[in-house]
């Protein structure tokens, strides 16, 4: 699996912050597929949501970043999804954890609440992390619902 190829997904709110994270990830050699949406124009987070988790639960990427408003309601429909582990991430601290602790394959921003700076320092920290296994992993495994 290519470790530069991110997933994105994002509803009005999240557009021009995708935008934004669009083009400084493809300028650090990221393949970015964009799951939508395409404009800010009022729209529907789960339609753009859903797709993105299918590709990750498909094996066709490893991780993600969403974007809308707060976060809440794209990380909120990510996780309905057993493969997904959205993590909403509103400062770095956050970022690390969501990937060392909690072995997080989507970053979900909030828009509205975030700059430009602190989304890019976010994701970079996200893409950039590792987990750290042991007793982490053992929680992980009780995530799913069976």
């Amino acid at each position: 699996m290519d470790d530069k190829k991110i997933g994105i997904a994002n509803d009005h709110a999240g557009f021009y912050m995708k935008k934004f994270l669009v083009e400084e990830l493809t300028k650090k050699g990221y393949e970015i597929v964009d799951f939508g949406c395409y404009s800010a124009e009022s729209c529907d987070y789960p339609d753009y949501a859903h797709p993105l988790a299918e590709a990750i639960e498909k094996g066709e990427l490893t991780r993600g970043i969403s974007l809308c408003g707060s976060g809440n309601g794209i990380a909120i429909t990510l996780n309905k999804h057993q493969g997904i582990r959205a993590a909403i991430c509103w400062n770095e601290e956050m970022a690390t954890l969501a990937r060392t602790h909690n072995n997080a394959n989507v970053c979900s921003l909030p828009a509205r609440f975030i700059d430009y700076d602190m989304a890019l320092r976010i994701v970079n920290i996200f893409l950039n992390t590792g987990f750290d296994g042991g007793r982490h992993q053992r929680r992980i495994e009780k995530i799913p619902v069976k």
